[in-house]
């Protein structure tokens, strides 16, 4: 079952592109980001084929402990090294791997960064054409804030009640606009001959997901957000149903089928079948709902 659930995650990690296509192929990337978004990019930088090497320190990734089955799909196929970079042999060896490297992924608070000599000033005298780029929280002096993705996601608005949000927003938006930062980083020191800084703050990509929030359309009782009955979850026999009739053609289906448009009659319909019959009902019917069975049923 592990085995089966680890592929799972490493499928929805990885992009969807055919096998032979490698545009990475011939780039070093090397990697000292631990948690999320960097392992997360960094597994779908290797699988455009990019040759990524992971450095963890002796007590290794957290994220390992936090969650081992998500840890085993983001690292499937990467070359890991563990390196004590407090120590001048391991940061040594550090940058002898960069020596051979096209880009540095980093996810360290900028103070750790010069710390270690791994910032991109430092590197820049050594290694004009390494690229670098570096995860933080937040922009500016703010980098140096403690933050997690729940952290970002408030300062996005997009948590409302005392409530932990379904899945870590900000990290895996993160994740995206890391590697759109390295194709750009790459792209941009392959024409010009020179290493890149960049950096992607999180804060950013929990802003970035949270546009349509910002914009009203998915506001409390905004046109997405509750105004429109055939837009919509609500509870079938034995579990529950998203509706998403938005255009019209869709909530003229969906009134065929039901033969209303409003909330209370929409909520007494989906109360009336099961998750079951209403897949079938919209694969027949060309219908834009999901329905799943819950424990609570």
């Amino acid at each position: 079952m592990a085995a089966a659930a680890s592929t799972s995650l490493h499928a929805a990690l990885t992009p969807r592109h055919a096998a032979a296509f490698k545009p990475l192929a011939g780039t070093r990337i090397v990697s000292l980001a631990l948690n999320l978004p960097g392992p997360a990019a960094l597994a779908r930088l290797r699988a455009l084929g990019a040759d990524v090497l992971k450095i963890e320190p002796p007590a290794g990734d957290p994220m390992l402990q936090m969650c081992a089955p998500l840890y085993r799909a983001m690292h499937r196929g990467v070359e890991r090294r563990t390196l004590d970079l407090k120590q001048a042999d391991g940061r040594d060896a550090l940058h002898a791997e960069l020596a051979g490297a096209d880009l540095l992924l980093t996810s360290f608070r900028p103070s750790a960064l010069r710390r270690l000599g791994v910032d991109a000033p430092s590197l820049g005298v050594a290694l004009p054409r390494l690229s670098t780029l570096a995860i933080v929280g937040a922009r500016g002096r703010a980098a140096e804030l403690a933050g997690h993705d729940l952290t970002y996601q408030a300062a996005a608005g997009l948590v409302d009640a005392p409530q932990l949000p379904a899945t870590l927003l900000a990290d895996m938006s993160g994740a995206l606009l890391v590697v759109e930062a390295a194709l750009a980083a790459l792209l941009q020191a392959g024409r010009s001959g020179a290493g890149v800084a960049l950096q992607v703050a999180l804060t950013d990509a929990a802003a970035f997901a949270a546009l349509p929030r910002a914009a009203g359309l998915t506001a409390p009782g905004a046109l997405l957000g509750g105004e429109l009955p055939g837009y919509a979850v609500y509870r079938c026999r034995d579990g529950l149903v998203a509706l998403a009739a938005l255009e019209a053609h869709f909530a003229a289906a969906l009134l065929t089928h039901t033969g209303t448009s409003s909330a209370r009659g929409l909520r007494a319909w989906c109360a009336a079948h099961d998750a079951a019959a209403l897949q079938r009902l919209a694969q027949r019917d060309d219908l834009p709902l999901w329905a799943w069975r819950t424990a609570a049923g």
